[in-house]
C-alpha cells in the first residue's frame, strides 16, 4: 500500500520526532513498528491506506500529556491538526481520531471501526521478548525509585493483568499472527521460574547500560 508522499513527509517532520521524547517502550522504534504492522494488516481490508498510516503515526502522540489519558489526547491532537485537511475530509479525520482513541489495550470496548481494530492489533506487537523488555523499560522509566524486587513485582503484576489467561488484552484482527505469539508469552507468564529468569536477564541488561 502506497502512502501519499506529502503526508509521509509531514508526519516524518512534525509527528514522529515527538516520539523521541517518550519512554523507550513508546519511542520512535515503537511507532514505526505500529505503522508498518498497520499497513500490513490493512492489505487484507478495503480501507484507505493514508487513513491507516495517519492513525498509526498519531496513536501514541498524546503521551506528552501523560499515559493514563494519552489515547484521548491523541484523538484531540488529530482533530485539532488543521493541516490534515490537506489529505482528509472532516469525516475521515474523525475516523482517524477514533482509531487512535480506540487503540488502547485496557479498553473494554471493541474499537468502533476497522481502522481502530487495525491500529489496536498492530499496537499489540506480541513478541514475547519485546513485551517483557518493554515492561521492564517502562518500569525503570516511570518508577525509578523502586528497588529490583519492587520492579519485579510491578512487572509480574502488569503481565498477569494484561497478558495472562483472562487478562484484559483482546485481539481484534484474525489476519494477525498475534494469537500464536500470545500463547508463547502466556507460557512464560505461567512459569514463575522462567518469568523471574527473564526479568533478571532483562533488568540486568537495561540497568548496566552506560
Amino acid at each position: 500500500m502506497r502512502v501519499d508522499k506529502a503526508l509521509e513527509e509531514y508526519v516524518e517532520t512534525e509527528i514522529i520526532p515527538a516520539y523521541r521524547t517518550f519512554d523507550p517502550a513508546h519511542g520512535e522504534e515503537h511507532v514505526r513498528q505500529v505503522v508498518a504492522g498497520s499497513l500490513r494488516l490493512a492489505e487484507s481490508y478495503d480501507v484507505d491506506c493514508n487513513m491507516v498510516y495517519a492513525a498509526a503515526a498519531y496513536h501514541d502522540s498524546g503521551l506528552a500529556a501523560g499515559r493514563e489519558k494519552h489515547h484521548i489526547e491523541s484523538g484531540r491532537k488529530i482533530r485539532g491538526d488543521r493541516k490534515l485537511l490537506r489529505w482528509f475530509t472532516p469525516e475521515q479525520i474523525e475516523t482517524i481520531a477514533q482509531a487512535a482513541e480506540d487503540h488502547r489495550a485496557s479498553s473494554a470496548a471493541e474499537p468502533r471501526t476497522i481502522y481502530g481494530k487495525i491500529i489496536a492489533e498492530a499496537d499489540r506487537d506480541i513478541e514475547p521478548e519485546k513485551i517483557l523488555r518493554r515492561t521492564v523499560q517502562y518500569g525503570l522509566s516511570a518508577y525509578p525509585a523502586l528497588c529490583r524486587e519492587g520492579h519485579y513485582g510491578r512487572y509480574k503484576k502488569h503481565l498477569l493483568e494484561k497478558y495472562a489467561e483472562g487478562g484484559y488484552l483482546k485481539l481484534w484482527v484474525p489476519e494477525s499472527d498475534n494469537a500464536a505469539k500470545l500463547e508463547a508469552l502466556r507460557s512464560i507468564i505461567a512459569d514463575e521460574t522462567e518469568l523471574r529468569r527473564q526479568f533478571d536477564r532483562i533488568f540486568t541488561d537495561e540497568t548496566s547500560r552506560p
